[in-house]
């Protein structure tokens, strides 16, 4: 297991550069000077090349990435070109909400799908109910599920904030309230995919051998779908859920902008309107380690899941 995880981390280093670095030529000169975009379009020449100077826009386009690797490799992200703030310490302000909204919805669809695919009591009456929330989950964008969950629950019904986030020192009953919705938005079009995917490998794995056997032996219907035909079904979900990690981070852009969340997405949104730079940037390497991170990660699943799949 533990030659498998530095194996992985070292194939990880080469494909994190070649991201990085076309993240990096992609912000700082597909999309226009960086000076000439934070100053505006009627800024001056000489405006332009003072701002250049002053970051290092003016240099080798490799030696501006080789600086930034340098900076990224001891935790220096540098400086918001907006706040002057560090970027890393920004980002550490956000990622928390992030982390905590992106972990709760993918534990909230990984375990609805499963189990409400894998209860074999009453499931024909389940299957309508999975099969109508999958349609809801998948069709319907992120941003307008949330603003129809905030009509419902907060301007209709009144039981839940519409906006806004509140840390566990307020509260964990606050805490939950505010959260409810933004995980509930997050993770819908994730229960719904994952319980595609399930069901389809569940009935192939209903229908082998191992499965008559055990229903052969008189084991309760129960026993068989959790004990033996879910941790052979489940595998296809957590390579998904790896491979899913990128596209939650998108997810979440979203959803902290509808509700007004002080996480990297929101930040990242901040970013993108003023320009800077740097934590386009920094925010851009953080989703691609996540994403590295949780391959890893589901294929340490894959070893708890099934004690019989080894890694070579």
């Amino acid at each position: 297991m533990m030659t498998m995880i530095v194996r992985r981390l070292l194939t990880a280093i080469p494909t994190v550069v070649a991201i990085t670095a076309l993240l990096f030529f992609s912000v700082t000169h597909i999309l226009g000077s960086p000076a000439g975009m934070m100053l505006g379009q009627d800024a001056s020449p000489q405006a332009i090349a003072a701002l250049n100077a002053k970051y290092g826009f003016d240099r080798p386009a490799l030696l501006q990435y080789g600086a930034w690797m340098a900076g990224a490799a001891r935790g220096d992200l540098g400086r918001s070109f907006t706040t002057q703030q560090s970027v890393a310490r920004a980002i550490a302000d956000c990622i928390p909400v992030t982390l905590e909204l992106t972990l709760w919805s993918i534990l909230l669809a990984v375990t609805a799908a499963v189990v409400l695919n894998t209860i074999p009591v009453g499931k024909r009456a389940l299957t309508g109910v999975t099969t109508a929330a999958n349609l809801i989950g998948i069709t319907v964008p992120n941003f307008m599920l949330g603003i129809s969950l905030i009509f419902l629950f907060s301007v209709w019904l009144g039981w839940l904030p519409s906006t806004g986030w509140a840390p566990w020192s307020a509260g964990v009953g606050e805490h939950l309230r505010r959260m409810a919705m933004p995980v509930l938005t997050l993770s819908a079009y994730y229960f719904g995919v994952f319980s595609i995917v399930y069901r389809a490998e569940y009935r192939d794995v209903a229908q082998r051998m191992f499965i008559q056997v055990a229903r052969a032996k008189g084991l309760s219907e129960w026993r068989v779908a959790f004990k033996h035909a879910l941790p052979n079904a489940i595998l296809p979900v957590i390579t998904f859920v790896g491979i899913s990690m990128g596209q939650l981070t998108g997810g979440a852009v979203v959803t902290e902008t509808v509700f007004s969340m002080p996480g990297t997405g929101r930040l990242f949104v901040s970013a993108i309107a003023g320009h800077d730079f740097p934590v386009m940037l920094a925010v851009g390497m953080l989703v691609v380690a996540g994403v590295i991170v949780m391959n890893l990660l589901a294929d340490i699943a894959y070893t708890v899941a099934n004690p019989q799949i080894r890694f070579e």
